[in-house]
């Protein structure tokens, strides 16, 4: 199953695409910590997902980072990811790459998109969603 469609059943399933609800719904605490540069992380305690947040950002920040996250504890929770950065934000690395689309996605659903008359470029200003980020909206 690919990332959008992930992204759609879970949207479906939590009626909702705000990543802190679907995120609760799931079971998985947010936790916020001073993390200087590193704006959040994904681990597992004791085989319990936890998304870790970076208390200083903005808000829209904030929710793209923990949509970021959420895809790190739904497909990569076997996996050790790296802390996300301000300067790896934009990584290459095909898992951040993935969690990238995932957040984008989840933020941006299709619907959301029919619903306004908003290029993706707008809306991706909108929710706080970098803009170097919105080309991975896929528009189907």
């Amino acid at each position: 199953m690919d990332t959008k469609q992930i992204v759609e059943e879970l949207i479906t399933k939590h009626d909702s695409n705000n990543p802190f609800v679907i995120a609760d719904n799931l079971g998985i605490p947010v936790i916020y910590r001073n993390m200087k540069n590193v704006l959040g992380f994904f681990n597992m305690y004791k085989r319990i997902k936890i998304i870790h947040l970076n208390n200083n950002l903005s808000e829209k920040l904030e929710t793209f980072v923990c949509a970021h996250e959420l895809c790190h504890a739904i497909k990569h929770y076997d996996r050790n990811t790296p802390f996300l950065k301000r300067h790896t934000l934009f990584s290459t690395d095909k898992i951040e790459q993935q969690a990238n689309t995932f957040a984008v996605e989840l933020l941006m659903p299709d619907s959301l998109l029919r619903e306004s008359e908003c290029s993706i470029y707008r809306m991706a200003a909108v929710l706080g969603i970098p803009e170097k980020l919105a080309d991975l909206k896929r528009k189907d």
